[in-house]
C-alpha cells in the first residue's frame, strides 16, 4: 500500500461503486424534485407509506422520535460531529477530520439549497421540506464515519460497498422515521435526503483526497527546490 492509500478517505474499493450510486442518487434528487416542485400536499407514494400530515406516533416512541430529530438540529448535529471529528484526530488525522466536517456540511448546505427552487411545503407556505436536511445530515455522517472505519487493506469491493450503504440505509431510515413520524416532513422528502448525502458525500470525499494530495506533494517538491 502506498501512502496516499493509507491516507485517503475514499478507500480505493469505494471509488467506481460510489460513483456510480452518487449519479443515481442524484437523477433520483431531481426527479423528486422536479415530480414535487411547487406541491404543498402529500403525493400518492407518500400516502401509501403513511398520513405524513399528522403526528403518527404516541408515547413512548414519541420520546424515541425527538430524541431522534434532535440529533439533526443545530445542537446535537454540532456535538455529533464535534466527537466524531475528534476520534479522527486521535486515530485517522486530519484529513479524514476534514471529510468529517466537508462531507456533512456540502450535504447540508446541498439540501438546504435545493429546498427553494423545489419550494415543496408542508404546514404551510414558509415550511420548506424537500428534501429532508435532518436525513441527509445522518445519513451523509453514518456514510463518512463507515467509509473513514472500513478504509483499510483487505476490505473488499462488495463488502466495503455493502457495509456502507448499509450504514446509510439505517441512519436514514431512523431519521426518516422520525422525520415523518413528527410530521415534519413527507416520505418522499426523506427519500431526497438520503439520496442527497449518497450524491453529495463521495464527491465530496474525492475532493479531498484530491486537494490533500496536490498540498502534500507542494509540501514535499518545497524542500526539493530549496536545495537547488
Amino acid at each position: 500500500m502506498s501512502g496516499r492509500s493509507a491516507a485517503a478517505v475514499l478507500p480505493p474499493w469505494s471509488r467506481t461503486p460510489l460513483g456510480v450510486i452518487a449519479v443515481i442518487a442524484a437523477l433520483v434528487v431531481v426527479a423528486l424534485g422536479i415530480v414535487y416542485s411547487g406541491h404543498s400536499e402529500p403525493g400518492t407514494v407518500d400516502r401509501w407509506v403513511i398520513d405524513p400530515t399528522a403526528d403518527s406516533v404516541r408515547r413512548p416512541w414519541r420520546y424515541v422520535a425527538l430524541a431522534t430529530d434532535f440529533l439533526g438540529e443545530p445542537a446535537g448535529a454540532a456535538a455529533l460531529i464535534v466527537a466524531v471529528v475528534a476520534c479522527c484526530l486521535l486515530l485517522r488525522g486530519p484529513r479524514a477530520a476534514v471529510f468529517v466536517v466537508a462531507g456533512t456540511g456540502a450535504t447540508v448546505v446541498t439540501a438546504t439549497l435545493l429546498k427553494f427552487p423545489v419550494a415543496r411545503t408542508i404546514h404551510g407556505d414558509d415550511n420548506l421540506s424537500y428534501p429532508s436536511g435532518h436525513t441527509a445530515f445522518l445519513t451523509a455522517l453514518a456514510l463518512v464515519v463507515t467509509l473513514l472505519a472500513t478504509g483499510r487493506p483487505g476490505v473488499g469491493r462488495t463488502a466495503g460497498t455493502l457495509r456502507a450503504l448499509g450504514a446509510a440505509l439505517l441512519a436514514g431510515a431512523a431519521m426518516g422515521w422520525a422525520q415523518v413520524a413528527l410530521g415534519a416532513h413527507y416520505p418522499t422528502d426523506v427519500l431526497g435526503g438520503w439520496c442527497t448525502a449518497l450524491a453529495v458525500v463521495p464527491a465530496t470525499g474525492w475532493l479531498v483526497d484530491r486537494t490533500s494530495d496536490r498540498l502534500a506533494g507542494r509540501t514535499s517538491k518545497a524542500p526539493q527546490e530549496e536545495r537547488h
